[in-house]
């Protein structure tokens, strides 16, 4: 993987917000894959092979007149990632019990210490989602429950539910970088009950959970609503984020067609998280 060549965009944008939260959602619906937000807007980065010289055609944001944003971009190597993100990566905490550094910061004096080395990969529990997530994590029990954490990531969140106490936990990705980098943070962790999977929602035939936890973009969770119902056990808990307050109807929806009731909504400048009960 390290002769892997990415195309990166760097995006300045005004006003800063909400602006670069519209801006990366619709660039992750285009194919782009990670993200580092700065002071002046974002950086995000996509494989040369899904680049195409009309990858931003369909990024509405790009032609709003309400919002100013120039960008350039151009081609580097995967390991150059390094540096950009030890760069603007800086430690965060949840609440007062769970902290996510990066392995070159001090220890967390928290409950659930996680040390996530992101490279190419999404969450770092910096955006929006990733934090009401690992709100969410922290909130509902995890003793000996069977976990699945799809779109895993980096495995941020698989790794608190283990620190938790889940007994047996999927982490699943279909982008083979964020498979190798969860598997590279699962053993940073020291965590032994986080199975690592690469691929999508065709790998949960004939599997169980007591909760599933699913931070994707709208248009993959409505694809994958009806699959997360066949595999939660009855009582189960869904909980899901990476879509905006307007897109909960649809959300709600989609989760009452296949026999999941919403419980709760959290909310984060325009970005939610929400627990369904089934």
């Amino acid at each position: 993987m390290s002769n892997t060549l990415y195309i990166e965009y760097t995006f300045t944008v005004t006003p800063l917000q909400p602006t670069a939260d519209i801006l990366i959602a619709e660039l992750g619906e285009a194919g782009f894959e990670s993200f580092v937000e700065n002071d002046t807007g974002i950086q995000a980065y996509i494989q040369k092979n899904d680049w195409h010289n009309t990858i931003l055609n369909d990024v509405e944001v790009l032609r709003n007149p309400r919002f100013k944003i120039s960008y350039i971009f151009k081609e580097i190597e995967q390991q150059n990632w390094n540096v950009t993100w030890e760069q603007y990566f800086k430690p965060i905490t949840v609440g007062d019990q769970c902290g996510v550094r990066a392995p070159f910061h001090e220890k967390s004096k928290v409950t659930y210490d996680i040390v996530i080395e992101p490279k190419m990969s999404f969450g770092t529990g910096h955006h929006e989602t990733t934090h009401m997530m690992l709100q969410c994590i922290l909130e509902h029990g995890f003793d000996g429950k069977t976990v699945l954490d799809m779109g895993c990531g980096t495995g941020v969140l698989a790794i608190l539910t283990e620190m938790k106490g889940a007994k047996a936990i999927d982490a699943i990705d279909i982008d083979h970088w964020c498979y190798l980098n969860a598997k590279e943070n699962v053993d940073r962790n020291s965590c032994t009950n986080i199975n690592v999977l690469e691929g999508d929602s065709r790998l949960l035939k004939n599997r169980k959970y007591d909760v599933i936890l699913a931070n994707i973009n709208r248009n993959i969770l409505l694809e994958d609503i009806p699959s997360f119902s066949k595999c939660l056990n009855e009582p189960g808990v869904l909980f899901l984020s990476g879509f905006y307050s307007d897109d909960i109807s649809l959300i709600t929806e989609k989760c009452n067609e296949n026999g999941l009731k919403l419980e709760k909504i959290l909310k984060k400048n325009n970005w939610v998280a929400t627990k369904y009960v089934f």
